[in-house]
């Protein structure tokens, strides 16, 4: 926007952002929650939140910032109990999220969202898909070419990598295009 607004699309404290999780007291002590500023597919400028591991905040606001810089759209950073804590909901609206308290689909393992470990960008954009041919979000279609969507060789994708991140699109057993996980090193 010429004037400089910034539409806001989450305004919410760390209480109510993990309100309802069932992250044990550990889990919780190392999540911050963060303001996150991107260009929306409306080319408006608008802010977000995202819930992390503090470690790991770093890394996301500088990405979210290149992000804005190189007018990557995302289409939208709430935090997911807001759509009551079902990853699936969240993928349907586009959202993009970090933490999350669950298992891996389809296994008894924590996923990395469950330690703020992973942030999911446009979902709808950046499906993901399995062998079987099943695409989450439903409905979504892969286009490399659209805005927002990320590539092998996009520079967003460069960005997390440098840091150290891991890219879904990258995994053999389900292309999972819209995540991006860090391991805790130790």
């Amino acid at each position: 926007m010429a004037d400089g607004r910034v539409i806001e699309d989450s305004a919410m404290d760390f209480a109510q952002a993990v309100a309802g999780t069932e992250a044990p007291p550990q889990i919780l002590e190392n999540l911050r929650l963060i303001d996150v500023f991107y260009r929306g597919f409306d080319g408006c400028r608008h802010k977000g939140q995202l819930v992390v591991h503090r470690d790991l905040a770093p890394d996301l606001l500088e990405i979210f910032a290149l992000m804005e810089r190189q007018r990557f759209p995302v289409a939208r950073a709430v935090p997911i109990v807001f759509f009551g804590w079902s990853d699936e909901a969240s993928m349907a609206a586009d959202n993009s999220s970090a933490f999350n308290y669950r298992l891996i689909a389809g296994t008894s393992r924590l996923s990395q969202h469950a330690l703020g470990r992973a942030v999911d960008i446009n979902p709808w954009e950046n499906p993901a898909m399995d062998p079987a041919g099943r695409i989450l979000p439903a409905g979504a279609l892969r286009r490399p070419a659209q805005p927002g969507t990320f590539t092998e060789e996009h520079p967003l994708v460069r960005a997390f990598r440098e840091k150290g991140w891991d890219w879904g699109g990258d995994f053999t057993h389900i292309r999972d295009y819209h995540h991006f996980e860090k391991s805790d090193p130790g």
